[in-house]
């Protein structure tokens, strides 16, 4: 792991693979860390370089400083790795959160992108409501005391049942986060959406989703492909929030099929 400082911030940061390969640069959801792509790199790494990242106050990411995040600071954060990669062009691949700096960059910097895999996330995602009372109870309860909650919403009820120390093991990660920084993004989703954004960018684009999230069911990608000038869009079944956890075969034989 290695740090770079954005913006008056330390951004812990993974720059993996050989300088000549085609980067391909990874975000990962909310409450999470840039762990969630560690089963997919040996797939990746003999074809593309690969840079994943902390989100503001994620692992070992500095948490944010004062006022609200906005999509585009997200998407700045990964502009700027792209940057000190040495990356004109790169592929983008997130999940959730990270699905959501993908359409930032989408939107307005299309000519940045050689791809984008836009994974479990939406054009909108929940409602302004549900995100202000998460915030609000973040801060008054802590991530610690909410993550039994919120991470049994990540996977399919299957996934717990064949590894069940999943759940404790993504509930002490998810515990160690940053309130506030993690409180700030809940209000950027609830604040902020794609729609009408998307259309005419000109940029390669496949969705994927799982059949059992509850987070962003397939409805939800549906109607991002429709903001994506009708984008492919794949349904893994019996997938969850997460599948690059989950089933890190299939999903990255699924991105292969993308990059490649």
């Amino acid at each position: 792991m290695a740090f770079l400082t954005i913006k008056g911030r330390s951004v812990a940061y993974r720059l993996l693979g050989a300088a000549a390969n085609p980067l391909v640069v990874l975000a990962h959801p909310l409450g999470m860390t840039q762990a969630v792509w560690d089963d997919i790199l040996p797939a990746l790494l003999h074809r593309y370089r690969v840079l994943t990242w902390d989100l503001p106050g994620h692992g070992a990411s500095q948490a944010w400083g004062e006022g609200a995040i906005a999509p585009a600071d997200l998407a700045a954060e990964a502009l700027a790795l792209a940057d000190h990669a040495g990356a004109e062009r790169f592929h983008f691949v997130g999940t959730s959160i990270g699905g959501v700096v993908g359409q930032q960059l989408i939107a307005e910097h299309a000519e940045r992108l050689a791809s984008a895999t836009l994974t479990n996330t939406g054009a909108v995602i929940g409602t302004a409501e549900l995100w202000d009372t998460r915030a609000a109870r973040v801060r008054e309860e802590g991530l610690a005391a909410m993550s039994g909650e919120i991470v049994p919403r990540w996977f399919a009820p299957a996934c717990f049942e064949a590894e069940p120390a999943l759940k404790p093991g993504w509930m002490t990660q998810m515990g160690r986060g940053d309130d506030e920084a993690y409180a700030k993004l809940c209000e950027m989703l609830g604040g902020h959406a794609f729609t009408g954004k998307l259309n005419g960018k000109g940029v390669k684009v496949q969705l994927l989703g799982g059949s059992e999230d509850l987070a962003t069911p397939p409805a939800t990608l549906e109607a991002l492909s429709s903001e994506l000038d009708g984008a492919p869009l794949a349904i893994l079944d019996g997938v969850g929030h997460v599948p690059s956890v989950e089933v890190p075969e299939r999903f990255a034989e699924a991105l292969l099929a993308v990059l490649d």
